[in-house]
């Protein structure tokens, strides 16, 4: 936080040195032809002297005012305060030349402290509208960039809360999974299985993928589909060929890719709410089609009753929020339900970045 203050405040330094050096410089440049000699010289020194209050008049009514005031929708305190203080910074800007200024450049009479408090119409024309005009330039500029510092900002901790949420996400995947895996896995350990060699195998390529290719942007589909296969393949020990078939269709016609554990989730989401929840025979259907143009996936589970409909419409507004998050809005996430299938079908773009 601290570096960041530093910068901002040498930007505005830099800023506002440069601002008002050339106000300053494009006021003399403008009267240039028209005076010369002692003339000129005058005109120098009073436009320094309205300069020097332009510049305090901006910074106060911009960090004074507007910051305390009308950013906090206090239009009425702010307003009356603008009012208030352009007179008091007139009248003090007016003293300035009068007092002090005049008598090092000019022999002119002094005006009295009441007619200069009291010369309204003077003081309007010749010191509050030069204070407006510089004031309202500065404070334009100051919106702008503090507008276009806030859209940095918010877009920045947008994208670090999405990361954040992402990676959470990812971490809530397999839980159940890696708990049901090793109890099953131990089994096969104690009845000697053939099987057990392979499922470790199968399980430590799963846990490879999640720990480092699920930390990547994008991954091809053709990696996503084998450990689909790996995961598949474990969550079948837990059940008998008669209670669980899976058809697989896939075609792939073109190398695309996806963010990584984005099918895999869909299909965990399928044996959690199907097989899983159900001791009846349970059907998973698996399609995958891909093109130059789109990747089109879809899983079809069968069950008998959702045990719990709140946690299933959790995951899959979590999947939704990550489609969003990768694609922008390019994309369609379908869901249909109807008898005993549940259907999720996702298409998105070949390749997006």
């Amino acid at each position: 936080m601290r570096i960041g203050t530093t910068s901002y405040n040498r930007q505005n330094i830099y800023f506002q040195l440069f601002f008002w050096i050339a106000l300053f410089l494009f006021g003399i440049a403008r009267t240039y032809d028209d005076y010369n000699g002692e003339m000129f010289k005058q005109l120098v020194m009073y436009n320094f002297c309205h300069w020097i209050f332009q510049i305090l008049g901006a910074n106060f009514i911009y960090y004074g005012l507007i910051r305390r005031f009308y950013d906090r929708k206090k239009y009425v305190e702010f307003s009356l305060y603008l009012i208030l203080s352009l007179y008091i910074i007139s009248v003090i800007n007016r003293l300035f030349i009068v007092y002090l200024a005049e008598p090092f450049f000019t022999n002119e009479a002094k005006d009295s402290f009441i007619s200069i408090v009291i010369d309204i119409r003077y003081l309007l024309f010749h010191y509050t509208f030069p204070i407006i005009s510089g004031a309202f330039i500065f404070i334009s500029i100051m919106f702008f960039m503090r507008y276009k510092d806030e859209k940095a900002n918010a877009l920045q901790l947008k994208k670090e809360k999405t990361e954040l949420e992402l990676k959470s996400l990812k971490s809530q995947l397999n839980p159940h999974f890696l708990f049901n895996t090793l109890n099953n896995i131990y089994s096969l350990s104690i009845s000697n299985s053939e099987k057990t060699s392979q499922s470790i195998s199968q399980l430590s390529d799963i846990l490879d993928y999640i720990l480092y290719k699920g930390q990547k942007k994008w991954i091809s589909v053709a990696e996503e589909l084998s450990i689909i296969d790996d995961y598949i393949a474990l969550e079948s020990l837990r059940y008998h060929d008669e209670r669980l078939k899976i058809t697989r269709n896939i075609t792939l016609n073109s190398a695309n890719a996806i963010p990584p554990l984005l099918y895999l989730t869909l299909v965990e989401n399928a044996f959690k709410h199907g097989a899983s929840g159900s001791s009846d025979q349970t059907e998973i259907k698996i399609n995958l089609e891909t093109n130059e143009k789109h990747s089109v996936f879809s899983v079809e589970n069968t069950f008998r009753k959702i045990s719990d409909p709140n946690e299933k419409g959790i995951g899959l507004k979590n999947i939704k929020r990550q489609l969003e998050h990768y694609y922008h809005g390019n994309f369609t996430f379908r869901i249909s339900q109807e008898n005993n299938t549940f259907t999720i079908e996702i298409t998105t773009p070949s390749h997006y970045d």
